[in-house]
């Protein structure tokens, strides 16, 4: 047989790009020589058309094959490709522009061949830039991707194939069909631009780094466009319009959104860098071993957190896990998601599966590490083969599934690997009864977290001398997410915020971080109670779980007209006693979780009431840790106790107010005394 040379299919696409760049820039100057001389050229526009289709679809193969080949992925050298054929594609503008200035009035600066030269220049750069930054971004976008995601983007593609068309059916390029097709891709795009998950990865330099590329694509968009906009005008230099194209027009759109959005969460996400990067290592421990590696728990629960934080870090559609017993020589599987017919299926490709079957035959169990297969028939179509090992050996493998292809990045397998390693030593120490050790290393840097989290709450309480205040803070575990502040915006107006992060321990913790160096930037913007809401979720719904949400409660006191104004997001009501009815009640309004609604709906949710207060009025901000703390008998402590207390101790100063409540609480609980969910209150009283 006669052996067909290889073809790289990357070059063939640059070669293809410059030879149809250079096609149509002969068609076109064929055009305008006809329409000088007043001699028909006999090219129809349809022509121009077709090659201008071409050149998009080559240029877009070229960087499609380009960036498939590229192993250096990582974000800062992507938004600097960007960023940099941006400069470039700029400076070929100015280098034009000064070209043209030392012509001055010279006839060659009149030449219209020359002239319809460097436009089509500006097309292919502008082409270019837009092509590349968008593949760009794709890869950014699909970063952790979901079934969903993908989908998107693919729709997202079709649309932007359809535009290369549309010039075909109209001519009026800004008509109602022109506008209709448009918003349409602006919404497509739009919804792509909120996958942003690849910025919480970023470290505090490299963050800074992002803003400044993420600034010059901005500035360099902007500045091409405008180029573009103004080469339109000169109608007398080329017969056939290239660049008010909806295609080019839909990717201008989709780079400057995604570049700004990118920007500003970028810039949202800095005030809790500095915190992410120093307990890095330890809010991943926290999170999971905490959790997991507990004296009372037993095998079976181990692998249940295990196989469930894992499918929640990779985002897997399925996964099932198998214990080996050696002495009865059976396994014990967990299944996730996946029907019994599914798992034979899947377990007879991974007997069949040459490259698996290596992977089981290792001889070394400690350096076994996580296998990525991926899956050409059926509905999952990558799998990714944990290993289970103590001692030397493996006891076990975990088989988590995803029904996209490459479905399992390199970030998510580091986290599961550390999930996978930390549930084996879990369940070793159960096995040789040896958990003290390990108990007392987890309790010293759970110390080391503790410490770090009382130094997120303030040391002070800014207050106005019309009131007192006072404020207090315990973590059910080491770590909690319950957080109080205050802060004075004007000499008469203050604003009390208390917040609560679901669930507790370090995940909670770590939440409360973000959400601390959240509402530290929002409260510089003086924003009203129930705008201060709206921005708190659009911000934290970038970067909270799926499965995590924050309740909060903001209060604004404008001491110079007695006036409170305050909204709450799903948080427990506010306690307040009036001091000319002698009665206290809850301060009831709407309000809907942060980050449980993450869209636009979330403004009908919130709810801004306002109220004076007189002298002698007493306040009391708490979470639910103190209402639905539970004693022996199982009852809660309950709204209606706290309000008795506050009714007959409302004359004694906020501290001693304080003091009657958490000590009242602590008896009703009884026993040891521990209450199962951290607990804060603040108590103001207006003298």
């Amino acid at each position: 047989m006669i052996k067909l040379p290889s073809v790289h299919i990357g070059r063939l696409s640059l070669l293809l790009s410059i030879l149809i760049w250079l096609s149509l820039l002969f068609v076109d100057l064929v055009r305008l020589f006809g329409e000088i001389n007043n001699l028909n050229s006999g090219i129809a526009p349809a022509v121009t058309w077709t090659l201008e289709i071409l050149f998009f679809l080559s240029v877009y193969s070229f960087y499609t094959r380009n960036f498939q080949q590229n192993a250096n992925n990582e974000f800062l050298n992507l938004i600097w490709r960007s960023a940099s054929t941006g400069i470039f594609a700029s400076a070929a503008f100015l280098i034009i522009q000064l070209f043209y200035l030392f012509l001055g009035d010279s006839n060659l600066a009149e030449e219209p061949f020359l002239k319809n030269f460097f436009y089509h220049v500006h097309f292919a750069l502008i082409t270019v830039f837009l092509i590349s930054t968008t593949l760009l971004w794709k890869k950014l976008i699909l970063y952790q991707k979901t079934k969903k995601v993908v989908q998107q983007w693919q729709t997202f593609e079709i649309g932007l194939l359809i535009a290369m068309f549309f010039v075909y059916f109209t001519q009026d390029t800004f008509g109602y069909s022109f506008i209709f097709a448009f918003v349409i891709l602006t919404i497509l795009g739009g919804f792509l631009s909120v996958n942003l998950k690849w910025i919480p990865y970023l470290t505090y330099k490299e963050k800074w780094k992002s803003l400044l590329f993420l600034s010059v694509i901005l500035l360099t968009s902007i500045y091409l466009f405008l180029q573009a906009n103004a080469l339109s005008g000169e109608r007398q230099i080329y017969p056939i319009n290239l660049l008010d194209n909806l295609f080019l027009i839909a990717l201008y759109v989709f780079v400057f959104i995604y570049s700004l959005f990118s920007f500003l969460v970028t810039l949202f996400n800095l005030p809790t860098s500095s915190v992410f990067e120093q307990k890095l290592t330890e809010a991943i421990n926290f999170q999971r071993l905490s959790q997991s590696i507990q004296p009372e728990e037993n095998e079976e629960n181990v692998l249940d957190i295990l196989l469930d934080s894992s499918m929640s870090a990779s985002f897997a559609d399925g996964a099932w896990l198998e214990m080996y017993q050696s002495e009865k020589n059976e396994s014990i599987t967990q299944v996730r998601w996946i029907e019994k017919e599914e798992l034979q299926e899947l377990s007879d490709t991974l007997e069949s599966s040459q490259a698996a079957q290596e992977w089981a035959s290792i001889q070394k169990a400690d350096t076994l590490e996580p296998f990525s297969l991926k899956v050409k028939k059926g509905k999952y179509q990558s799998l990714l083969l944990v290993p289970l090992v103590i001692n030397k050996s493996v006891i076990g493998r975990m088989v988590l599934c995803k029904e996209i292809k490459d479905g399992f990045n390199k970030e998510m397998i580091n986290i599961i690997s550390t999930f996978a390693r930390q549930a084996s030593i879990a369940v070793e120490n159960h096995r040789l009864l040896n958990q003290a050790i390990e108990n007392e290393r987890y309790q010293e840097e759970l110390k080391i977290a503790q410490r770090v989290q009382k130094a997120l709450l303030p040391d002070r309480l800014d207050h106005h001398s019309s009131f007192e205040i006072c404020a207090y803070s315990n973590a059910a575990d080491e770590v909690g997410g319950d957080y109080y502040d205050t802060f004075q915006q004007a000499e008469d107006r203050y604003v009390l915020i208390i917040g609560d992060v679901s669930g507790k321990g370090t995940s909670a913790a770590f939440h409360m971080a973000q959400m601390k160096g959240v509402f530290q930037s929002l409260i510089q913007l003086n924003l009203s109670p129930g705008e201060f809401m709206i921005r708190s979720n659009a911000a934290l719904s970038k970067c909270l779980e799926r499965n995590h949400f924050i309740t909060a409660s903001v209060f604004e006191i404008n001491t110079s007209q007695k006036l409170i104004r305050y909204a709450r997001a799903g948080h427990v009501p506010t306690l307040y006693f009036n001091a000319k009815s002698q009665k206290a009640t809850y301060l009831e309004s709407g309000g809907l979780g942060l980050g449980i609604l993450r869209n636009m709906q979330y403004e009908k949710h919130v709810d801004q009431k306002e109220f004076t207060y007189h002298e002698g009025d007493v306040m009391v901000l708490f979470t639910d840790g103190i209402i639905e703390a539970k004693n022996q008998k199982a009852m809660q402590f309950g709204f209606e106790r706290a309000r008795s207390l506050l009714e007959i101790n409302h004359s004694l100063t906020p501290k001693e107010i304080q003091a009657i409540l958490i000590d009242t609480l602590h008896n009703f609980v009884g026993g040891n005394g521990l209450i199962d969910d951290d607990y804060s209150m603040m108590v103001v009283k207006f003298t």
